[in-house]
């Protein structure tokens, strides 16, 4: 995994017990203040996931997680400060392409995501998670939900037969 990731929790699937393996993770204040960055939050305050690895029929391995945040982004309106609480449960699939397409030919599943020499980065899906969830455009206390939005298109010209049936309602001079 690279060094550049901000919450690297690599898990060698092929060591997993055979039972599986459930963990608490949980960011350090450098690696928050970094993610905080990556995703232009204000601030991070708490960052962890309990995560649960299995392995499925077709060589395939589920990651199951409910991650926990307090972060504070910036108003879209107000640039004040808005504090939320993220609490989030999600399942991802890996394996390789090959034998995840003969597993979900016939399914309405989620694609699978890829599993590199055996490792998947726990941290790094539930950093991306946190970054599915949070409000894209979010507002302080107070701040109306709708602000009407502001044309920026040019008038559509008018149509042809719009011209000529003015011609016909006001003959020229």
């Amino acid at each position: 995994m690279s060094d550049s990731i901000e919450f690297s929790r690599p898990l060698d699937v092929f060591r997993l017990p055979a039972v599986g393996l459930s963990r608490k993770i949980a960011a350090k204040a450098d690696e928050r203040v970094a993610l905080a960055k990556r995703f232009a939050l204000l601030s991070l305050d708490r960052f962890e996931a309990e995560i649960e690895v299995v392995a499925v029929p077709g060589g395939l391995y589920r990651l199951t997680a409910t991650l926990q945040a307090e972060l504070v982004q910036e108003c879209v309106v107000t640039l004040d400060s808005v504090p939320s609480r993220v609490e989030e449960t999600f399942t991802l699939l890996y394996g390789k392409a090959e034998e995840a397409e003969t597993v979900l030919l016939d399914s309405d599943s989620d694609p699978v995501e890829p599993l590199e020499a055996g490792i998947i980065d726990v941290g790094e899906a539930v950093a991306q998670q946190l970054s599915l969830v949070l409000d894209p455009f979010p507002r302080a206390p107070g701040v109306p939900p709708e602000i009407a939005p502001i044309s920026i298109e040019p008038p559509a010209p008018e149509s042809p037969f719009a011209v000529l049936a003015k011609l016909r309602k006001d003959p020229p001079e």
